[in-house]
């Protein structure tokens, strides 16, 4: 994967947020490896406010049960960095917010924390768009630093918003 220079990125997230307020769309984030990297990078382009409803950092899995209603049960069966919970932080974003799109991160960023199921740079995205299916993707970026992991998942996550925005 390229690095993407800071411009690349604002660039990317104006023309999402146009996107957006031009089909009148509201986004949520929920993440948790990225710390609020993706509604930080929303929010820094003029006019954001009319699209960028809420963003929740939900890095302890109490965060995840309490803001999101993500179940306590799952997350022990699954384990925090999951399908599952990925997918319950998504549907959580969009049930606790006037969003219609959320998008939810949760993986291992390093440099601690990982193992051989579950290694350090995996990462579960999930997508939740009003009146769509919701979507999983597992990616595994290569352990190249904890920044390294956190900026190649605020790149893919920008990616499943600027795809489920074009729905």
């Amino acid at each position: 994967m390229t690095s993407l220079t800071e411009q690349d990125l604002i660039a990317r997230a104006s023309a999402l947020i146009a996107l957006c307020s031009d089909k009148g769309l509201k986004i949520a984030t929920a993440e948790s490896c990225t710390g609020g990297l993706v509604a930080a990078l929303l929010t820094e382009v003029p006019g954001s406010s009319a699209v960028v409803d809420r963003g929740f950092v939900t890095y302890s899995n109490e965060a995840k049960a309490d803001m999101l209603g993500v179940p306590m049960t799952l997350i022990e069966a699954q384990g925090a960095v999951s399908a599952e919970v990925a997918g319950a932080m998504a549907q959580g974003a969009l049930r606790n917010s006037k969003a219609d799109i959320a998008v939810a991160i949760t993986g291992i960023a390093g440099p601690g924390g990982g193992s051989i199921e579950k290694p350090v740079g995996l990462v579960h995205f999930a997508t939740a768009h009003t009146g769509h299916a919701p979507r999983h993707f597992e990616q595994r970026f290569h352990d190249k630093g904890r920044s390294s992991i956190r900026q190649a998942a605020l790149d893919f996550a920008l990616k499943l918003l600027e795809e489920e925005a074009i729905k």
